[in-house]
């Protein structure tokens, strides 16, 4: 069994570690609000953008297809999502995370009924079926908007994985490959023909296997089993690349780097989108001045939105966007080090999965270092379901870090384990400022 993660030797082992945490009550005290700090500011930089290039967008849209948008139409649907965000927020660092853990098999059900429902629809073309270029992925709900079903699948993955990986480490079945790698081959195997094969969303299904792959990271799986994992993944990863026309030729840019036709549009999408980063220099053009968002650059307001800020705020402003991220994932990092449960270190290693595959791949494709593929930008991108669903995700993030503990309460903690004591630990606990506990 792998070493425990970030205890220094405290631990043999994550189950040694579990049996701790069952031993041990944390007691409940202040959460991070550094969590609230860095999401806050980075929806606000949301809220600018949209601001700034909302009325492009829509003059781009009427004119194209003769719609009638009005110029505070994008900024005005991004606040409304981002209020709905921020109940969700609310309500999962307010709901008993064990709650959810309770009942992750039906939420699992209910998000792979959703994608069913939605297939059949799409094959029906019936009108609740949203199709866009060729591809069936969100409920048209009229006036309420839409919403994207994968969404609530990678938040489904998340919780049973918490509690189904947390169970077996408990039990010291991590590994055994019908207890537990068989499972979970099954149920990933089900979201990935949901959202990559029948959805044609290869960019949500990269974000969900970041998921899977940081929580079995952390679960302690051994190199053995790790390394059929990830044969497995870049073997089925390739047969969808190359299965796919539109895949192909991302692919077939990418190797051509500057070489490619100027008739590529995969060519054309990455090459605007560094012009827009190159035109922006190191301050930018100002708020509202973007060429890029009036046409120019496909999905500006949405998956291109990295460039856009290049091009408004410069290289000053991507730096701090990405200082923003940077510093919100090494929360995530040290929170999910300094909670005791292995359940809730899974949960928080599932979000960091979630939350720096989006980060990681938006970003690279956008400056050309990894082929063309299309992914929101967490918290900057225009849209509500994924807005919604990594709040949510961040919600229960920061209900969980009211139960860490102190770095040294787990040297004490390791010691009364070493000398067979059954006292545990059960001095008061306060908190200091970070949003850990002390002695």
């Amino acid at each position: 069994m792998r070493m425990a993660v970030g205890r220094k030797g405290y631990f043999q082992s994550l189950s040694e570690e579990a049996q701790f945490a069952d031993k041990t009550t944390v007691r409940r005290h202040r959460p991070d609000y550094q969590l609230v700090l860095y999401m806050g500011l980075l929806m606000m930089v949301g809220l600018i953008i949209m601001y700034a290039i909302g009325p492009q967008r829509a003059n781009v849209l009427n004119n194209a297809y003769g719609s009638d948008y009005s110029g505070t139409y994008f900024f005005v649907k991004q606040l409304i999502s981002l209020g709905l965000a921020l109940a969700a927020f609310g309500l999962m660092a307010s709901i008993p995370y064990t709650l959810l853990t309770k009942h992750a098999s039906k939420i699992l059900m209910v998000a792979f009924g959703a994608c069913a429902l939605l297939a059949v629809a799409g094959w029906a073309n019936m009108s609740i079926a949203q199709q866009t270029l060729g591809a069936t992925r969100w409920f048209n709900l009229g006036a309420l908007g839409s919403f994207q079903p994968a969404e609530l699948v990678k938040y489904a993955i998340l919780i049973f994985m918490a509690g189904f990986l947390g169970g077996k480490v408990k039990q010291g079945k991590l590994n055994d490959v019908n207890a537990t790698l068989y499972p979970l081959a099954i149920v990933a195997a089900i979201a990935v023909l949901f959202i990559v094969i029948i959805q044609k969303d290869f960019g949500t299904g990269v974000s969900l296997v970041g998921i899977i792959v940081s929580m079995l990271v952390v679960s302690g799986l051994n190199f053995k089993n790790a390394g059929k994992i990830l044969l497995l993944v870049l073997l089925i990863g390739g047969v969808l690349i190359f299965s796919a026309p539109h895949r192909i030729d991302r692919f077939v840019t990418f190797l051509n780097g500057d070489n490619s036709s100027q008739t590529d549009p995969n060519s054309y999408h990455v090459d605007q989108a560094k012009l827009a980063i190159g035109t922006g220099g190191l301050f930018g053009v100002g708020v509202g001045n973007s060429i890029q968002a009036t046409g120019y650059l496909p999905e500006a307001i949405n998956d291109s939105v990295f460039a856009i800020i290049g091009e408004t705020f410069g290289f000053v402003g991507l730096v701090t966007v990405l200082a923003l991220f940077t510093a919100l994932l090494i929360r995530l990092l040290v929170l999910m080090d300094h909670l005791v449960d292995v359940r809730l270190k899974l949960l928080v290693a599932g979000v960091f999965g979630w939350f720096g595959s989006h980060v990681i791949l938006n970003v690279a494709s956008m400056v050309g270092l990894i082929p063309l593929t299309g992914i929101t930008l967490p918290m900057l991108s225009f849209g509500g379901t994924s807005l919604l669903f990594i709040a949510a995700a961040l919600g229960l993030v920061f209900q969980l870090s009211r139960y860490t503990v102190h770095p040294s309460s787990l040297k004490e903690a390791a010691r009364y384990e070493d000398s067979s004591s059954r006292r545990g630990i059960r001095r008061s606990r306060h908190t200091s400022r970070s949003g850990f506990t002390r002695n």
